[in-house]
């Protein structure tokens, strides 16, 4: 394999220290594949993105947006090495890394999208709340393994574990998190990333981490929001939630400036002549050309090149995104159908949480056996410690698919559901 210099042992080290014994893969390439074949990334087939699971079946879901992140990824990695006098074919930002930042991106989202993540943050207030990227960063570190007798995480290198750290300060660092954090407990691992800088070791941060980012994950932030602002925005016209006539009574109402008002009439244009997954599809390579690599400084950018640059997104792109997000706000995620498929989900878990706190959470309750033999194990395991119990119901509940949620609750609380051959 070519020699790349953008990267040192420093990158390579795995989270469990020393390195990993010699094989014909990168350490990249073996992050990469280890999230491939988890059980957690074939879960997100069946996790909302958009819209509820199943509810529309050639819709985008978790899984179908995050391979459309990481194409859309390595493309920024390969056109910069090709566009960047900064780079060469000896010095270069690997696109297995970032293929696997931006795989990962969405392992720890729980069912029914963003709605069910709201929902698992004022369940779990007690221990830290719930946050879909620290539970990405569990996944990762302590649970991504599991089997009835045990659960591990995948030792992560640093480079990778730094890559899908969109957010870093944690739950008590922030003033009424709702989210964007990690976990308390996580910041043993946030500093196992940023181990170069020692001022930072163990530090209350204020804000300061949630400033740094490697050039990685700033590379999976921005293919994030293409995909999401452009590839959702399709659906959402041809699953009808944005129609002409909506379209314009939504630009009416909001009475659009002369900056988005060229982009509405654009907008417009295309849906009228139908020729929306063409334009759109132009879109993406565009925004993948509109970055460019641009040096910085500072202490971790004397460790690794990761910090050594950034990532410079043309302001027209930009806004371009933020208006396609807008219309989606609006038009799809504050819709009727969207909104009640939120407060079904949000009941849905609410149940789930009920159910598994009366059986196993409450001392003066007798316990029942709701969970499968992994969760229940993992909860004797943890005995008469309340707060293990609850990390084990977090895990266990962000596991879950939309399906799966959905029928442990027919199980639970519909009389006329009995089925014993889905096991689940």
């Amino acid at each position: 394999m070519p020699v790349n210099a953008f990267y040192s042992e420093y990158d390579f080290e795995p989270l469990s220290g020393g390195s990993r014994p010699a094989d014909y893969r990168t350490p990249f390439q073996i992050d990469r594949d280890r999230i491939i074949h988890s059980s957690a990334f074939r879960k997100l087939q069946s996790k909302t993105q958009v819209y509820l699971s199943g509810e529309y079946d050639f819709y985008r879901t978790r899984l179908t947006h995050s391979i459309e992140v990481a194409q859309i990824g390595r493309s920024i990695c390969h056109f910069l090495q090709e566009d960047s006098e900064h780079l060469s074919d000896a010095f270069f930002i690997d696109s297995d890394l970032v293929e696997a930042c931006c795989l990962s991106h969405d392992l720890g989202h729980p069912p029914f999208g963003h709605g069910g993540e709201r929902t698992l943050h004022r369940l779990f207030k007690e221990i830290d709340g719930f946050e879909g990227n620290a539970q990405t960063l569990r996944l990762l570190t302590d649970t991504l393994y599991q089997s009835v007798s045990r659960q591990t995480g995948m030792s992560p290198t640093r480079a990778f574990l730094d890559g899908i750290l969109k957010y870093k300060s944690t739950y008590s660092e922030r003033e009424d998190p709702g989210n964007h954090f990690l976990y308390d407990f996580q910041r043993t691992y946030r500093d196992f990333a940023h181990k170069a800088d020692s001022s930072l070791q163990g530090a209350q941060t204020d804000g300061a981490f949630d400033r740094l980012s490697s050039i990685e994950c700033q590379i999976m932030d921005w293919s994030d929001d293409t995909a999401y602002c452009i590839n959702d925005i399709v659906d959402g016209v041809r699953a009808s939630f944005i129609t002409l006539e909506r379209l314009e009574r939504w630009a009416s109402r909001e009475g659009l400036d002369a900056e988005s008002q060229p982009l509405f009439d654009g907008f417009a244009s295309d849906i009228r002549r139908d020729r929306l997954e063409a334009v759109f599809s132009v879109k993406i390579g565009e925004f993948i050309r509109s970055c460019k690599l641009v040096p910085r400084e500072g202490p971790m950018a004397k460790a690794t090149n990761r910090y050594a640059f950034c990532l410079a997104i043309d302001p027209q792109a930009k806004r371009i995104a933020k208006f396609y997000k807008r219309v989606a706000l609006d038009l799809i995620f504050r819709s009727a159908p969207l909104q009640q498929m939120d407060y079904k989900g949000d009941r849905v878990l609410e149940d789930l949480f009920r159910a598994v706190s009366d059986s196993y959470l409450e001392a003066d309750k007798p316990q029942s056996r709701i969970l499968p033999e992994q969760a229940a194990t993992l909860m004797r395991e943890a005995a008469g410690d309340v707060n293990r119990k609850r990390l084990v119901a977090r895990d266990f509940l962000a596991s879950l698919t939309d399906g799966q949620a959905l029928r442990i609750h027919k199980r639970l609380y519909d009389p006329e559901y009995a089925s014993i051959i889905d096991l689940d």
